[in-house]
């Protein structure tokens, strides 16, 4: 029996090195489902709930383990669903190639069912290279370049293959002309700046006397250098939220987080720093950097696109940050006087006080802090971690420590809901070894996560070691939007859009086979913890926590003081149930003004 089209797709897949494949199926893809059948000892097909979960774990994949992911859909609606997390790829810069069904070639144009215009719909997402197969010959070189380019530009692209085709028997481009013979493989390169820009960095570094680094997810690869670096120049650093695994909390000179949700030795450090380096970063908030004019500043990026534009940079570096910072480091002096880095160190010191007080203070019913705070020191070795975009985010940022080998994600730069369980899967397939955990507010739940945990129930069991915890905070808000709607616009909470129906998910853990826990009063978060880190099993933490307890660090939302205030006398006075210093006293200020 000759090979068709499908078949061979399958096999160039494996060339490249890819052995699973994210989807959903549908007529659109039957061929090429009837070849992953015919290859299912070596080709693993991860049938998810709904096709934009499948992006998104493709792009968690390449996140985990940088390599490909890779993520398949059904024409029509299937393909419009993978929309969404392969955004999300784009966005955070991550190779994910999508292969996706049409209709026959004979009936395009003819309105037929679930027929659109694949070519327009994917033109933005998959702009670096998006093709559809109008040929057998073709498939071989479509598939090859779409894997090339987006390793090489870190990037989705697409190839696009009509049912008809997926069935035809699969031939070789012949040697003629007008045919193309494309190959397997890929290379990265060794990419530095130019040695006269590498001394001028180095020149305004040693000319710096309060040298502040912000380090994103392209730092995540140079750890080692960073910290030589920061120890040579004595400075401290900070971390943009993809790249919170790029050095561990335990090093005395990482102020953690920056941002609406980043620590106050962050934003210390930013102020009063002298000198910038922003190393695989493009941290997009530039209130949180310094003041423009007040730091001089340098910029390792290895595209040269994202230089400059968060900060007017006297340098920039375009190269890689573990190479590049290899290439700097023999031109640094190394700083003798550590009166700065040792300023840095006691408000981080600082820091972590209040943040642990922040914990213990009595919420209605639990302080969703305390579970962040008493789970990180309990966190297992090498576990991976991720977050979904929400209050779940800021808890992570603030409370959860990194170690050393642990790895953390989350959607960053499209920040969409529903990501943290659809990541938590792909780590759980691409390191079946390690403990993972999902970070999960009640809205992301509901909006996919509770459908993606049939998809654990459904594969947990293959897993070397099962442990998968899920964390969701139950406090019937879309918490995040509520406290912006608040600080930002000086609007009351709307509950017609912000308030959530009420839902058990612990209970429909137990439903589905998995362990569930119900978390509903500050006594039971530690039991609660040991309880899941022991389990056999998957498990979901079912915490009933208070929505009015602040996101944004108090020290952050001061600058808000005046919206605040007019949402408080706008009626919304749950808002001011537990504020604490330094925004207490700014708004009742505030409050105090308008009455008068």
């Amino acid at each position: 029996m000759k090979e068709n089209v499908s078949d061979f797709l399958i096999k160039r897949l494996q060339a490249w090195g890819v052995n699973r494949i994210f989807g959903y199926p549908g007529d659109g893809i039957n061929g090429i489902m009837g070849a992953l059948n015919r290859a299912s000892d070596t080709m693993e097909f991860v049938q998810v709930r709904h096709e934009e979960m499948a992006s998104l774990m493709a792009c968690a994949h390449a996140k985990f383990t940088k390599q490909v992911g890779v993520c398949l859909a059904t024409s029509g609606p299937g393909a419009i669903h993978l929309l969404n997390g392969l955004y999300d790829a784009k966005l955070d810069h991550q190779p994910v190639v999508a292969i996706v069904g049409q209709k026959a070639l004979k009936s395009l144009g003819g309105s037929s069912q679930q027929e659109i215009d694949l070519m327009s719909l994917f033109k933005d997402v998959a702009s670096e290279y998006l093709q559809m197969a109008v040929d057998p010959a073709q498939i071989r070189h479509l598939i090859d370049r779409a894997f090339r380019i987006a390793l090489s530009q870190r990037t989705v692209t697409c190839i696009i293959v009509p049912n008809d085709l997926q069935t035809e028997e699969y031939e070789n481009p012949p040697h003629e002309h007008q045919t193309i013979h494309s190959g397997v493989g890929f290379s990265a390169p060794r990419v530095i700046p130019q040695e006269n820009d590498l001394f001028r960095a180095a020149e305004i570094i040693n000319a710096g006397k309060k040298v502040a680094i912000l380090v994103g997810s392209g730092a995540l690869h140079a750890a080692e250098e960073v910290k030589q670096l920061a120890e040579a120049t004595g400075a401290g650093v900070a971390k943009a939220f993809l790249g919170k695994a790029a050095l561990p909390d335990d090093l005395p000179y990482v102020t953690g987080a920056i941002g609406l949700f980043g620590t106050n030795a962050s934003h210390y450090m930013m102020q009063n720093c002298d000198t910038l380096l922003m190393i695989g970063s493009s941290f997009p908030y530039a209130e949180f950097l310094p003041q423009e004019g007040k730091a001089r500043g340098i910029q390792i990026e290895l595209d040269g696109r994202m230089q400059s534009i968060r900060y007017p940079m006297e340098v920039n570096l375009t190269g890689d940050s573990a190479e590049t910072l290899r290439a700097l480091l023999p031109l640094l002096d190394k700083k003798t006087d550590r009166t700065w880095q040792q300023d840095i160190e006691q408000q981080i010191k600082d820091w972590d006080k209040l943040v642990q007080e922040y914990a213990t203070h009595a919420a209605n019913p639990v302080n969703p802090r305390l579970l962040f705070q008493e789970l990180s020191p309990r966190l297992p070795d090498n576990c991976i971690l991720t977050s979904d975009s929400g209050s779940s985010s800021s808890w992570t940022a603030q409370h959860i420590r990194i170690r050393e080998g642990m790895q953390f994600s989350v959607s960053g730069t499209l920040a969409t809901m529903g990501c943290a369980v659809p990541y938590a899967i792909a780590a759980k397939f691409a390191h079946p070894e390690r403990a993972v955990f999902a970070f999960v507010g009640d809205g992301a739940m509901q909006m996919g996560g509770n459908d993606e945990l049939l998809t654990i129930q459904k594969y947990w069991r293959q897993w070397k070691n099962p442990q998968l915890i899920v964390l969701v905070l139950n406090n019937r808000d879309l918490n995040f939007v509520t406290w912006e709607q608040r600080l930002m616009q000086g609007e009351p909470k709307f509950d017609d859009s912000q308030v959530l129906p009420d839902f058990n998910y612990a209970q429909y853990a137990e439903n589905i086979g998995l362990i569930g826990i119900r978390v509903e009063r500050p006594d039971q978060v530690i039991p609660a913890w040991e309880k899941a880190l022991q389990a056999n099993r998957p498990v979901v933490i079912d915490a009933l926590t208070d929505p009015e307890i602040l996101v944004f660090t108090p020290q952050v939302a001061t600058q808000f003081a005046s919206e605040l205030a007019q949402a408080i006398t706008k009626g919304d006075t749950a808002a001011q149930e537990h504020l604490e210093d330094p925004l207490r006293e700014a708004v009742q200020e505030e409050i105090q003004k308008e009455k008068e």
